[in-house]
């Protein structure tokens, strides 16, 4: 645990008794903060006062009576599509709002660091596709090479809750919009942005809000190396903006698809290979075709951005390249389920938005999709040069029939539920074809989250697969 700093003997609010909740109430109190808590559930409120917390109604202006801050859980609206009343009665009231990330960079660096031979580093690192797997490669990198790592922040851990730096380790940071967009201070050593999409847009008021959430990673952080995808219009002009000139190799340009010869550094992957250029000369590259836990365009992306930060921390490129052959993969991300008679059935249920399914359809030849769900703003018309690959599609989700009406030119069927879709397209795979969930859309209609989805799925290909032996 990281017990919190500046807040000896105040008393500080805490709003939402989840992960990052409990884990920031605790280290407020390990750091001698007074703690008051509120939840908007029932079950919430229940677990703070088992845990000890005192309960106070975050809504009413009066609650804010000697507060010194209020911190806030990721999930809860502070600002579009409107404020939590706890938030606005914390603005009136004049109480500084902040949330877990923020009280984690005010509090990791010590006294004790003056003892250590290697400073600790900080990577954080944002994106809408990509980031999980970017920070858990990062993470596995390292470790496999040797360094100390610790890995936290929107991958499931809360940042709080990882114990306190020892000599020369790495904290890498998954950090979503939710997350930089509210935290009063960002001061990572490495910041990275993997790529942009439409996400999250009811909570940013629009697609110009989230890159602003994005953007505050760099701008109010100053990382001494930002690694930028610049496969979009935000990333190029992200990078344009941090740049001095065309020498500045603090910034690290990363690509998949793009040659980036011209800049100062720059990392990107093109027809499975990975390059590495400084100013104009390839000094590192990586077969990365054969690497189980990274199969596609869209890995071969995050593969550039791993790649690019373990270099800015003095890694070689060939300790890089050993330690990328071992990695697993990410449960619900591009993982391989099963492999049966010719036919592989891989779990994407991250892909919750059009831009991440159309690039787990990029990463396989012959396709049987599920997909469908609560659907996002915009609908699937960026799906629709991606469908070439598409065998035949498999609805699920209550909006299956709409979902199905959208995908002009190729056969689906309606399916609703997920053991019919994955019964069915198991039945009717051929050697080499891919049964693929990639679902383009929420959980939200048929479960809690993306994770439960992926593992419903995992079952029902467990049973479609033992069915097709007996």
């Amino acid at each position: 645990m990281i017990p919190v700093r500046g807040y000896d003997g105040a008393i500080v609010a805490v709003l939402g008794m989840g992960l990052s909740g409990r884990a920031a109430a605790q280290a407020l109190q390990a750091g001698g903060a007074h703690v008051v808590v509120w939840d908007d559930g029932q079950a919430g409120r229940d677990l703070a006062q088992t845990a000890g917390y005192a309960l106070r109604d975050l809504t009413k202006a009066v609650s804010y009576d000697g507060v010194a801050a209020l911190i806030v859980s990721p999930g809860i609206a502070h600002l579009y599509p409107a404020p939590h009343p706890a938030i606005a009665a914390a603005w009136a009231a004049g109480v500084p709002v902040d949330n877990d990330i923020g009280l984690f960079f005010r509090s990791f660096a010590t006294d004790d660091w003056d003892g250590f031979e290697t400073t600790p580093r900080v990577v954080a690192v944002t994106g809408s596709n990509g980031k999980s797997t970017t920070s858990a490669l990062i993470h596995h990198i390292l470790a496999e090479s040797g360094r100390p790592a610790q890995l936290a922040g929107n991958i499931g851990r809360g940042v709080l809750d990882i114990a306190p730096a020892r000599d020369g380790e790495v904290v890498v940071l998954e950090l979503s919009s939710y997350q930089t967009d509210l935290a009063r201070a960002l001061t990572p050593d490495v910041a990275v942005l993997t790529n942009l999409s439409p996400d999250h847009l009811d909570r940013h008021a629009g697609h110009g809000g989230y890159f602003a959430a994005k953007r505050r990673l760099f701008a109010e952080g100053g990382p001494d190396r930002a690694v930028i995808g610049v496969d979009e219009n935000e990333g190029r002009y992200l990078a344009n903006q941090l740049a001095q000139g065309v020498g500045d190799d603090r910034v690290v340009l990363v690509s998949s698809g793009q040659k980036l010869t011209e800049a100062a550094w720059s990392v990107f992957a093109r027809k499975g290979f990975l390059s590495e250029y400084r100013h104009g000369r390839q000094v590192g590259s990586i077969d990365l075709r054969a690497i189980a836990g990274l199969p596609g365009a869209h890995n071969h992306q995050n593969a550039c951005a791993a790649y690019a930060v373990c270099r800015t921390l003095g890694l070689g490129p060939r300790a890089i390249e050993a330690a990328m052959q071992s990695y697993p993969g990410l449960p619900h991300r591009s993982q391989l389920v099963a492999d049966r008679g010719g036919v592989r059935f891989v779990n994407d249920s991250k892909a919750t938005n059009v831009d991440s399914a159309a690039k787990a359809l990029q990463a396989f030849a012959r396709i049987r999709w599920i997909c469908g769900g609560l659907q996002k703003e915009g609908g699937l018309d960026g799906l629709l040069p991606h469908l070439a690959q598409v065998a035949k599609a498999y609805v699920i989700g209550r909006e299956a029939a709409d979902f199905a009406r959208q995908l002009p030119g190729v056969p689906t069927e309606v399916c609703t539920t997920m053991a019919r879709a994955v019964a069915l397209a198991a039945a009717e795979a051929e050697p080499g074809d891919v049964v693929l969930l990639a679902p383009a859309a929420a959980s939200f209609d048929q479960y809690d989250n993306f994770e439960q989805r992926g593992a419903d799925f995992i079952t029902c290909v467990g049973a479609a697969v033992a069915g097709q032996s007996d």
